[in-house]
């Protein structure tokens, strides 16, 4: 899906993604110490907001505007000195290079990219970390396809933990997680369903 589509995606209803944070990087960032966070695909902003709320300075990337302006009237509306600390960036992210050695974290949730597209983000994020940052990735494992629920039914946008280690294999990190996570999801029908995950968190050498 291009900028477009996804415009129309987020003006069709409010909070696609709901305002909670996404419940990984809740409990994955929950105990680090805050300091300059880039969140890329940051949609409506969910995460954004939540980081910055703790303290963090956000920049927050996506190329829809439609989730960017939500996401700042979100802030502001319901955390204002929280919204002082998200810095809006509309880019496509396949052109966003993003200064290097600058955060202290970088989280990539949801991005679902055909394998070099992925690639090249992740490359980059990395670079993006500081001395001692962590970079954390989530995403439709390629698992949720065949035995979990909801998600794109693309097998080419999905991945598994071991992907994303490949793509990162000649960066200085350490890997902190990287396996396969089940979470619930309540359907409209019947008992809740698990999706599945990837998740992988790595951490820049100090």
């Amino acid at each position: 899906m291009d900028s477009r589509a996804w415009d129309e995606r987020y003006a069709a209803k409010d909070l696609v993604w709901g305002g909670e944070p996404n419940g990984w990087v809740a409990r994955e960032v929950a105990e680090i110490t805050p300091g300059r966070a880039l969140d890329l695909a940051a949609g409506e902003g969910r995460n954004a907001l939540w980081l910055a709320a703790r303290g963090w300075r956000v920049t927050a990337v996506d190329f829809s505007r439609v989730a960017l302006e939500r996401g700042r009237r979100r802030a502001a509306e319901l955390a204002p000195q929280a919204a002082e600390r998200i810095r809006w960036v509309r880019t496509d992210l396949l052109a966003y290079e993003p200064q290097e050695a600058s955060y202290e974290l970088v989280v990539v949730a949801y991005l679902q990219l055909p394998g070099e597209e992925r690639s090249l983000v992740l490359r980059r994020a990395a670079t993006a970390l500081a001395a001692g940052g962590e970079l954390l990735v989530v995403g439709h494992d390629a698992a949720n396809l065949t035995d979990g629920t909801g998600g794109p039914q693309e097998a080419r946008v999905l991945f598994t933990a071991q992907d994303v280690l490949a793509d990162l294999a000649d960066a200085p990190l350490e890997t902190v997680r990287a396996e396969r996570v089940r979470r619930p999801v309540a359907r409209e029908s019947g008992p809740p369903k698990d999706a599945i995950d990837a998740l992988v968190r790595l951490r820049r050498a100090p």
